[in-house]
């Protein structure tokens, strides 16, 4: 896909989703950590189901700290892997308290030496807590940056670096939140919605769906 398509591409987007938001719940940078470490191999919806549990009253390094890690994973045990996810959450909490004063620290550098924290987790904090412009490519953005033609990668990074590459620099803080939204509702996985794509005829996907 060309720059001028590209642009076209996020400037609809923008114009149908003005002020794009994750879809997890959180009330502060450390909640937001949390959740997206719940949220690997989870849906938002469950996560978001968990973390009212337990957020209220223990949404903090501390909170959590005096939860445990027993406590944390039974409030986390409909979530996949959650003895795992229990235990990385408690070890950052040590962590953010031992090394950051408790406050979740805005350099990758620092996210990615925290347990269960990757370079998609870090991506995600990182633009939507501080609003950096980095691109967190997850299956769903893979998925649409390939199928669209927008940023075609072999692999996560490739795409991701791609999107930075490509992505007018205009569109660049909100892309990740409209890509990943697209590929959660219209360009699904088995059978995109194309009829109701607002960016299909600037789509390069050669097997476009049509009307029912």
């Amino acid at each position: 896909m060309n720059r001028a398509a590209i642009e076209e591409c996020f400037r609809r987007l923008r114009e149908a989703n003005p002020q794009p938001r994750t879809e997890l719940e959180y009330g502060s940078v450390f909640q937001l950590l949390v959740a997206v470490m719940l949220s690997a191999q989870a849906t938002d919806r469950s996560v978001n189901l968990a973390t009212r549990g337990f957020f209220p009253g223990h949404g903090t390094p501390e909170g959590l700290l005096a939860l445990g890690e027993a406590g944390l994973a039974e409030a986390i045990r409909t979530i996949g892997l959650y003895k795992t996810k229990a235990r990385n959450v408690i070890r950052t909490c040590e962590l953010l308290l031992e090394r950051h004063g408790g406050q979740v620290p805005d350099r990758r550098e620092d996210l990615e030496a925290l347990p269960g924290v990757g370079r998609k987790t870090a991506n995600v904090v990182l633009n939507t807590a501080f609003r950096q412009p980095t691109m967190a490519v997850d299956t769903h953005i893979f998925r649409v940056a390939n199928r669209t033609g927008i940023a075609p990668g072999k692999t996560v990074l490739a795409v991701e670096q791609a999107l930075l590459r490509r992505v007018p620099r205009e569109y660049l803080l909100d892309a990740h939140h409209w890509l990943i939204l697209h590929g959660r509702y219209v360009c699904v996985a088995r059978k995109p919605k194309c009829p109701q794509c607002p960016i299909a005829d600037l789509c390069e996907y050669p097997d476009k769906t049509r009307p029912d």
